[in-house]
């Protein structure tokens, strides 16, 4: 049946194990565990949690403790990337609220957004090409000298940063890199099966931001891969050394060999137009708000214009049947649309997303996914928002982040 009873709102009363048990029930068969394994992550779902972690975001000491691992205290991360990735914060609101940082603080954070948006601004020009290696060739000289599983479960490390992935579907920026040197550059596997064991747990995952620090880790998309050793873990996480049954024959002890190859046929990086969506409204008079996982926040353009029109957001069937996501990522939509429930009316729905919407009157928020392009396409809804940029798309080069951050006002 397409059309499903509304998840319980955590806000108004429900348990978490009461979402949990309604995705077990709707989605389950669709997820990595199957339904008797869903469980949340780490992170509560929802516009209030959005909220409270915008409130709470302090980044003074965050340049010179972003990338610290261990003990998990000292991290400087925000923890606000899942709600950016499903538009619960807008990367403009976000960039405002650090405004009153101490100047360095504030200058390395605000990079960091500028990098979400720059692997928006590249996701949209390249669209599935993105799952090819742009620039390189991917490592594969570990084929012949790693012998243990990519994500050795011996080794300290990744046994540590793996299971933090698994359990919370999240782990901070330095660990990302540890995972896809590993995989890519060290034991030699395929970049995007690695990219995809990541993104299948990860709560703020996007072929986004998760293909770009794939690419660019590995050397696929930059012009030198980031090694992965042992020195990263005694200065980021030292516990995990001095623990580790591998410390005395630590396979991770010396620089790992890399030397990347063109590929033959590159993605056209130089110079071009990016698409980026209207300026301003486009059409009106919608009787319904489609939403996407890409745009599920209150200030959603399209659900903002109008408090009374009821809103559909389809969980995608045919997709997610492809994917395999864990359920914990599907818990933290459901969480966020109970939450949305109990504000406005809200049809949640499970089919194929143009099946279940074709032929209705529909505003939307135009969205930098390919796939978002293509259903709507078919969809031809009768009002389009703005995407809420950061950085509005200009015809640039995309093959240099350092480059195309230059060419910026702000």
């Amino acid at each position: 049946m397409p059309l499903l009873p509304t998840p319980p709102s955590t806000v108004d009363g429900a348990s978490l194990g009461d979402v949990e048990a309604w995705v077990a029930q709707h989605l389950g068969d669709l997820t990595l565990e199957g339904p008797d394994g869903v469980r949340a992550g780490g992170f509560d779902g929802g516009q209030t949690a959005a909220d409270a972690a915008l409130v709470g975001l302090d980044v003074e000491g965050y340049a010179n403790r972003r990338s610290t691992v261990l003990p998990e205290e000292r991290r400087g991360a925000s923890r606000l990337s899942p709600y950016i990735r499903h538009g619960l914060l807008p990367l403009p609101d976000v960039w405002a609220a650090v405004q009153g940082a101490p100047s360095f603080d504030r200058k390395r954070y605000r990079d960091e957004l500028l990098w979400q948006e720059y692997a928006r601004h590249v996701y949209a020009r390249l669209g599935r090409r993105f799952r090819d290696s742009v620039r390189n060739q991917s490592p594969t000289e570990g084929r012949e000298t790693w012998h243990r599983p990519a994500w050795d479960s011996e080794m300290a490390c990744m046994d540590f940063v793996t299971d933090e992935l698994h359990e919370q579907g999240w782990v901070v920026n330095q660990t990302r890199m540890w995972l896809a040197s590993q995989w890519a550059v060290r034991a030699g596997r395929d970049w995007r099966e690695g990219e995809q064991e990541m993104f299948v747990h990860l709560l703020d995952g996007s072929r986004a931001a998760n293909g770009l620090g794939w690419q660019w880790t590995v050397g696929t998309g930059s012009g030198k891969p980031y090694g992965f050793s042992r020195w990263q873990v005694q200065k980021r996480a030292p516990q995990l050394c001095r623990r580790c049954p591998l410390r005395d024959a630590c396979p991770i002890e010396d620089w790992p060999e890399a030397r990347l190859r063109p590929v033959a046929d590159r993605a056209d990086l130089s110079r071009g137009p990016i698409p980026a969506g209207p300026e301003q409204v486009e059409g009106g008079g919608a009787d319904a708000v489609w939403l996407t996982a890409e745009s599920l926040g209150d200030a959603d353009p399209a659900l903002a214009a109008d408090g009374s029109r009821p809103a559909v957001f389809v969980f995608d069937e045919p997709l997610l049947a492809r994917l395999r996501l864990s359920g914990k990522r599907l818990v933290f939509l459901a969480q966020t649309l109970g939450e949305l429930a109990g504000r406005r009316e809200l049809e949640v729905r499970r089919g194929d997303v143009v099946a279940e919407l074709v032929g209705r009157s529909l505003a939307t928020t135009w969205t930098y996914v390919p796939g978002w392009r293509r259903r709507a396409a078919r969809l031809e809804p009768v009002e389009v928002h703005p995407w809420p940029w950061l950085v509005r798309p200009r015809p640039a080069g995309i093959g240099s982040y350092s480059a195309w951050r230059r060419d910026l006002k702000v």
